[in-house]
């Protein structure tokens, strides 16, 4: 790329670009993270800006990255690639848009005013303190962004990059980076909560929390529950036992816990409780850290009938008499069911007196001639485990 015409104009922009990232990389020791997102949101802004601004078109980054490479020649980010990233991320929440429709958590992951209301300097962290960007007013001079209320910088690159490729819109997207901030979610358990379209799902199962559960803890129990749970790791026919569901999901309890989302512990399958002089057993019980309280789940294979709530009821006021503490919130009864109509379960809570949520499930389903074969495959998989572990 020649730019002669241009070069007294490019070497001043190009020595002030040298100099931010000098600083960023001295305040990158106490803040590695949002310094390196906050360096990359600049250097998009700036990219995009001098190409507004000027004759240069997408050559220049070429020609860019050269430079820059030539001055930090082992530092990271700064290649065609990642550059052009960079004004793709710069651009992705910047789209000139209205933010009128609530996203499907019901929480405006975005305050509702136009595009170009607030500096990024003045960005609120969840903490509710500012984030400045690099360079302050000079670095960010006139760039102006709606005001969201999560931290954009607080999450790793890799992420923001899955994050864009995946969402087509910023309050998809916004809703992604405050769930990845709560619960600290690797990019792989990112792109698993995206494809499994977390944001459809979470917080909108069908229940009577709000009958049965004080605010705050009623609020959180409809946020942490999904109304559909992709179990998309188990390969079942689907003519299926309860038991069999059970055996499955416990077989693969690191991805069950992670379809059930941050602060499930398991407690057991199959829990015994001696209710008089008879034996029950709940399918599953788990205490939730967050909720601070046991949660029974029940499985069924088939679509919902009212009945089950009574069992379900049965078990939450047993498991309260006789396994939870003076310092655990009431327990919550969770039925998964294969579906359910909404408004049938509604009919069934309305009178119930312990708080019980309704979702469904979904798995990969095998043709049946196949599943033998499955069977087979599982069985020499363990047998090869246990000569190796030998």
């Amino acid at each position: 790329m020649s730019i002669s015409a241009l070069e007294t104009n490019y070497i001043h922009w190009l020595g002030s670009v040298k100099d931010e990232i000098r600083r960023s990389q001295i305040k990158a020791a106490v803040s590695v993270n949002s310094e390196l997102i906050m360096l990359y949101w600049n250097l998009g802004r700036q990219i995009t800006e001098m190409q507004k601004s000027t004759n240069w078109g997408d050559k220049f980054i070429e020609q860019l990255s050269h430079d820059l490479l030539q001055e930090f020649p082992t530092m990271k980010g700064l290649s065609v690639r990642n550059l052009q990233t960079c004004r793709k991320f710069y651009l992705f929440y910047n789209q000139n848009i209205f933010f009128t429709k609530q996203p499907v958590s019901q929480k405006p992951c975005c305050v509702q005013k136009e595009f170009a209301k607030q500096p990024v300097s003045e960005i609120q962290t969840p903490d509710n303190q500012h984030v400045l960007a690099l360079n302050n007013e000079q670095a960010i001079g006139k760039q102006v962004v709606s005001q969201f209320d999560v931290n954009i910088f607080g999450i790793p690159w890799g992420h923001h990059i899955l994050i864009m490729q995946r969402c087509k819109d910023i309050d998809t997207a916004i809703f992604y980076i405050r769930q990845t901030i709560q619960n600290n979610w690797s990019r792989s358990v990112l792109e698993y909560h995206i494809e499994s379209k977390l944001i459809e799902h979470q917080g909108n199962s069908t229940n009577n929390f709000k009958l049965t559960l004080p605010a705050p803890q009623s609020d959180l129990a409809n946020e942490i529950l999904k109304s559909h749970y992709n179990f998309d790791f188990l390969n079942m026919s689907k003519r299926v036992r309860e038991s069999e569901l059970e055996t499955a999901l416990v077989n693969n309890i690191t991805d069950f816990l992670l379809a059930l989302g941050q602060g499930f512990a398991y407690m057991g399958r199959q829990f015994l409780l001696r209710v008089g002089q008879k034996d029950y057993r709940t399918d599953l019980l788990f205490y939730h850290t967050k909720l601070r309280c046991y949660i029974v789940i029940e499985l069924k294979t088939k679509e919902f009938e009212p009945e089950f709530v009574g069992k379900l009821s049965f078990y939450t006021s047993a498991i309260n008499k006789l396994v939870k503490n003076e310092q655990d919130n009431p327990t919550i009864g969770v039925l998964l069911c294969k579906s359910k109509d909404d408004f049938e379960v509604e009919i069934a809570l309305q009178d119930i007196n312990k708080p019980i949520g309704v979702s469904t499930y979904n798995y990969t389903t095998l043709p049946e001639n196949m599943r033998p074969a499955l069977e087979a495959f599982k069985q020499l998989q363990t047998e090869l485990n246990k000569k190796a572990q030998k």
